[in-house]
């Protein structure tokens, strides 16, 4: 039977809280104060986009399970149902998802948990929990990832659940998915290390976070009897190594230490999958320590859940990554005392819409716009303007330096020097501009105030229509 669930939805696609915003749209936000909480205000955890049936899906953990809602092609959170977890309780601070083929797959980290498997196939109208799994093989997990290719299922932290008894705590799983619905246990271990807390697997590659013993890789062509590849257990700036991801193009790996005050590391990945450190980034410190959780990366961009921080994304081609996108979700840092782990605890940057979905412990689901194209010129010391020439029809952007103002004015005049339009800019380093009504030479004028409190002010020549 299936279990009903009264949730508020609101769209605030115009506005949220007054908070740091920069190149970043809110579409839309969901969050429910009928959900458990504890006293620190925490209902939510993780959360996972996916495609089912052409259209895109996000599902949210929650206290008491999993919110699954269509990310319609208007641009909105539609609530679709909601799956009860195993165990709810205002202990539950860890539900993750992953999907595979018609199934989303949930574990939780705390209580008498379980493994469940939910039926995708019935969206956009419903879905259906096909197998809630706890014996000798399942329990309660901390994290999961699934190797399509090769139909693996990989849990982290497991501890099996028989008669209501814990079995106690192995790092890690390796299950089969032959059958979808019950996977088949093929192996465990790391046996010399106490934890594997995430992971990231590609092409039988798999990268172990494992806490304070740093990095390992293996290769799972034999899931049953893995290789060992290597390790990085030492780096600068090392905390508890936490989870990472590696990019499509397999030569770039970024992974969060989940250390106060500790940057991203950005690595250089070899053929052989050893990787070594480059680069350190993050956003600034400001009188509390930031920390940053989980992150998803492109070849080009890095997109970050970055607790009290929200959204964090950084151009991953310039050299330290740079700041380019911020929403910050959670903005009562007064309130804090200095705890940095608030806010902003899962990402999914990888949809084909390019939408990005965001799950804050206190405040719910967030649907962002990131227009990726925009950054896709390198940035100069320079106000750019781009295409220029433009033809017809053609979009055309201004650009700041750097992507370091977030409040730019603009003024565009004609070859007698007649004012157009003017019009300025708020949490954006680049704006489009008002198509011209006939072709010629036109001049745009950009001012800001720089570091120093001083105006400065670029002229740049605009042939439309050329």
């Amino acid at each position: 039977m299936k279990c009903l669930f009264f949730v508020f939805c609101c769209s605030l696609a115009t506005s949220f809280w007054t908070q740091e915003i920069k190149n970043v749209q809110l579409l839309d936000h969901w969050f429910s104060d009928t959900i458990m909480t504890s006293s620190s205000q925490v209902r939510f955890s993780s959360c996972w986009g996916f495609v089912q049936n052409g259209k895109e899906y996000g599902v949210i953990g929650s206290a008491q399970g999993a919110h699954i809602f269509e990310l319609t092609a208007q641009d909105s959170l539609r609530f679709v149902d909601f799956v009860p977890g195993r165990f709810q309780s205002a202990q539950v601070i860890t539900r993750e998802y992953k999907h595979y083929q018609n199934y989303l797959y949930a574990i939780c980290d705390e209580g008498p948990s379980s493994l469940q498997i939910m039926d995708l196939t019935f969206l956009p109208d419903s879905v259906h929990l096909v197998a809630d799994l706890q014996d000798q093989n399942f329990g309660k997990s901390h994290n999961l990832f699934i190797d399509s290719s090769n139909a693996l299922l990989y849990l982290t932290l497991v501890n099996p659940i028989v008669n209501g008894n814990e079995l106690g705590i192995v790092p890690m799983r390796v299950y089969s998915l032959a059958n979808p619905t019950y996977p088949a246990l093929l192996w465990e271990g790391p046996n010399d290390i106490p934890e594997v807390h995430d992971l990231y697997v590609r092409d039988n590659k798999a990268i172990l976070n494992c806490g304070f013993d740093g990095i390992r890789t293996y290769n799972f062509s034999n899931p049953s009897n893995p290789t060992y590849l290597n390790n990085l257990s030492f780096y600068p700036q090392q905390g508890y190594n936490h989870q990472g991801w590696l990019s499509p193009d397999g030569k770039t790996y970024v992974f969060a230490d989940e250390t106060a005050g500790l940057p991203l590391k950005k690595c250089q990945v070899n053929a052989a999958g050893q990787m070594q450190v480059q680069q350190f980034f993050g956003t600034e410190n400001i009188p509390y320590a930031k920390t940053p959780h989980n992150v998803q990366i492109t070849n080009d961009f890095a997109f970050v859940s970055y607790y009290n921080d929200g959204l964090r994304i950084f151009d991953l081609r310039n050299n330290p990554p740079t700041e380019i996108g911020v929403y910050d979700t959670y903005i009562d840092n007064a309130t804090t005392n200095g705890f940095s782990m608030w806010g902003a605890w899962g990402v999914h940057a990888i949809l084909p819409s390019d939408r990005i979905l965001i799950s804050d412990r206190n405040n719910g689901f967030f649907l962002f716009k990131f227009d990726r194209s925009i950054f896709t010129p390198e940035s100069t010391d320079h106000v750019q303007l781009y295409p220029n020439p433009s033809s017809l029809g053609e979009e055309v952007f201004v650009r700041m330096p750097k992507d370091d103002q977030e409040t730019f004015d603009v003024r565009i005049d004609d070859a007698q020097g007649r004012k157009i339009t003017a019009f300025t800019i708020a949490h954006q380093s680049y704006t489009k501009l008002p198509a011209m009504d006939a072709a010629g030479c036109y001049f745009v004028r950009v001012s800001w105030t720089n570091y120093l409190g001083e105006t400065q002010t670029e002229t740049l020549k605009w042939l439309p229509y050329e």
